[in-house]
């Protein structure tokens, strides 16, 4: 009983925290630069990455882009500069979800190490904010939507997966998960995002119906390579920072994968409407 209520106030502090940051763009920056740091030390943690030089990328991409988008307009190379971060995560992302279907140990090697917390971590947190500001002006619905959609997903997964589950889904990396639970997952994300539509009144319901099969794949992706690095790390959690749930990490890992496979959907949409 003890367990659920410290889970309880903990997952209660981290969703109020996010809620409030979402009313202004700088507190939404400034969240979101804790939690990337906080993530990262995770992150190098469980790949064994010693030294400052992750924290200084992250530093210096994250600011970047984020003076850009506060500071700049369009004209003065943001949108190129978006094109060309987003290029190199997205091919590093489906080199790391191919590596999810073989039996190696992920990157090993110091520079593919690197390569990791820059367009893994780093990138992701970067697109995160950059989904608030997809009208170019700060409108925070359709990144709270995305998480609604994540935690939904998350969620129903589990509560499907633990009580009908009978077929795994990547045994060899998370025992837990199955079949049933991601297509659970999957099918009350859909459901949630008409409500998602009528209520945040940003994107159309086919849009929204579009992204809540994104975020199911690649967030249920992020989710299962997190936890490949856990079982070659051979710890339960990414840390210890949220009292019954672990490590930031865990609770980020499906938007942290999702956020760039979500903006480039909006960016589609952005250039044939």
């Amino acid at each position: 009983m003890k367990d659920i209520f410290v889970r309880g106030i903990s997952g209660v502090i981290y969703v109020a925290l996010f809620l409030l940051s979402l009313q202004s763009q700088h507190a939404l920056i400034a969240l979101f630069f804790v939690f990337g740091l906080i993530s990262l030390a995770e992150f190098k943690k469980l790949i064994n990455l010693k030294g400052f030089t992750a924290y200084v990328i992250f530093i210096v991409l994250y600011l970047a882009y984020a003076f850009w988008q506060l500071a700049l307009d369009a004209n003065q190379g943001f949108e190129e500069a978006i094109q060309i971060l987003h290029v190199v995560t997205i091919f590093v992302l489906l080199f790391l979800t191919r590596d999810l279907f073989t039996e190696k140990t992920l990157p090993q090697l110091i520079t593919k190490r690197y390569i990791n917390t820059t367009f893994y971590i780093a990138s992701g947190f970067i697109f995160i904010i950059l989904i608030a500001n997809y009208y170019k002006d700060y409108n925070p619905n359709i990144l709270l939507g995305s998480f609604i959609l994540v935690w939904i997903n998350d969620s129903f997964a589990y509560f499907i997966g633990k009580n009908f589950g009978k077929q795994k889904l990547f045994p060899s990396i998370s025992p837990k998960k199955t079949v049933e639970g991601f297509l659970g997952g999957l099918f009350f994300s859909c459901v949630a995002s008409h409500f998602i539509t009528e209520f945040t009144n940003t994107l159309v319901f086919n849009h929204w119906l579009i992204l809540a099969i994104i975020i199911s794949v690649f967030g249920t992706l992020g989710d299962l390579l997190e936890s490949k690095y856990k079982r070659q790390a051979n710890v339960k959690d990414s840390g210890v920072i949220m009292p019954g749930h672990g490590g930031l990490l865990d609770r980020l890992d499906s938007i942290i994968f999702a956020a760039p496979f979500i903006y480039l959907f909006l960016t589609i949409i952005r250039y044939v409407s």
